[in-house]
């Protein structure tokens, strides 16, 4: 599959699915930590990694924050301009937060768990009226 880079193919095709698991956004210094993380970066302070809830909770990290991951099912290209902008602000509207983190095939969009399945109806919308236009 072919990235897509064009703005208005990338919001039409993205998708959103919402991933079963919950995850929360940790700091940490042990590296050793990597293999149960789903993300990482790699910043000043430390290890920032994106770590299913309980795995967090039995390491007794910080949880109270707990997020669901919105994966969007397009092969999005990495210098695609727009989704990203187009995403948070469908979700800003509705005063969700959400963190976006790119991989190479797909854009994740993490959202607090409470407000997931609203995410996602916004999200899918977004997405309709993007196949409509």
């Amino acid at each position: 599959m072919c990235p897509v880079s064009d703005r208005d193919a990338m919001i039409a095709g993205m998708s959103p699915a919402l991933d079963a698991k919950t995850y929360v956004f940790a700091s940490v210094e042990d590296e050793e930590l990597l293999p149960r993380a789903i993300a990482m970066i790699r910043e000043a302070e430390g290890l920032s990694l994106i770590l299913p809830l309980e795995t967090a909770a039995e390491l007794g990290l910080p949880v109270d924050l707990p997020m669901r991951r919105i994966i969007l099912n397009v092969h999005s290209a990495l210098d695609g301009v727009g989704l990203t902008a187009a995403v948070s602000a469908t979700l800003a509207g509705l005063g969700i937060p959400c963190n976006v983190v790119a991989g190479f095939h797909h854009d994740h969009v993490f959202v607090p768990a409470d407000r997931a399945d609203e995410a996602l109806g916004a999200l899918r919308a977004r997405a309709a009226v993007g196949r409509e236009g």
